[in-house]
């Protein structure tokens, strides 16, 4: 009988009781109020907030109206830049990444710090930088038009073009980032097995090297794609009308309109995509982990 109850678990008075159980309470109090403050009784005010009529009421008026119409309009319009964004981001930081990846530590380290430390500059001096540089009289325009492009100079400002173009610069960083530890990672004498088994280079990159890589491209272009969807600074810069996205409707409405309750609903719904693509980039890494635990084995 005394072996049966040393063996049972603790109860929880027990525990609570415990010298070592309330120091780690106290401990963590500090970092759990900061939590409720800052982040949880935020989140869930916005969501009473969306769902709050003029009348006190409960309502799902304002989420009708974030899904149609314009609102709906702009919604798609947020999920195509980033799209794009997500997509040119991984093509341009694949390639950077790759050949940094093959250089000797020290240039690799000066290679990334060249491409990390624009980041820290501020994004509105590095918008303005874009526009100065795409204007119509600007050093790219002029460039092609010395070089006779056919059709320089071109409209590269306040259009899907220039908001593409600023918000991939600002997500480069990020993929570079992600690419560059999984392909350091990558076991280069896999690709000389493979090539010493008679493997062309395409055959090597496309059976070997990919799908070794490939959750890091996930992860990265799904990194890329969930801060596009919140940027706001570029796209109001350099994008024109058509290119609304959410985050400056949510201005408008809050600084403009003074609809606070269509503006939480569109920051709830924002939320839920950010959530959701956070969701696909657990199960991204976790099936990358199993699959290369499961090559291993």
């Amino acid at each position: 009988m005394a072996a049966t109850l040393a063996g049972t678990p603790a109860r929880p008075r027990k525990l609570l009781a415990s010298r070592r159980t309330r120091a780690g309470i106290l401990y963590a109090l500090p970092v759990v109020v900061y939590l409720l403050v800052l982040f949880v009784y935020p989140i869930f005010s916005t969501l009473f907030l969306s769902l709050k009529n003029a009348d006190g009421s409960l309502t799902l008026h304002w989420y009708v109206d974030a899904l149609t119409g314009v609102n709906l309009s702009v919604l798609f319009t947020t999920l195509r830049i980033s799209a794009e964004t997500a997509l040119f981001s991984l093509l341009f930081g694949f390639v950077l990444a790759n050949a940094i990846s093959r250089l000797k530590p020290l240039w690799a380290g000066v290679a990334m710090l060249i491409v990390v430390v624009p980041h820290f500059i501020s994004a509105l001096v590095r918008t303005y930088g874009w526009i100065i540089l795409l204007g119509d009289k600007g050093l790219v325009n002029e460039a092609m038009a010395d070089l006779w492009v056919p059709g320089a100079p071109f409209q590269l400002l306040y259009n899907e073009i220039g908001v593409v173009i600023g918000t991939t610069s600002v997500m480069l960083p990020y993929t570079v980032l992600l690419l560059y530890g999984v392909m350091r990672g990558v076991d280069r004498r896999l690709l000389a097995a493979a090539a010493s088994m008679g493997a062309g280079r395409v055959t090597i990159f496309r059976r070997v090297y990919l799908p070794l890589v490939a959750p890091g491209l996930a992860s990265a272009g799904l990194l890329s794609f969930i801060l596009s969807l919140g940027y706001y600074i570029t796209p109001a810069l350099m994008g024109g009308p058509n290119q609304t996205m959410v985050a400056s409707l949510i201005n408008q409405q809050v600084m403009k309109q003074n609809q606070w309750n269509g503006a939480a609903a569109q920051g709830v719904i924002l939320l839920l995509l950010t959530f959701a693509g956070l969701l696909l980039v657990k199960l991204v890494t976790s099936f990358g982990a199993s699959r290369k635990k499961r090559s291993t084995s």
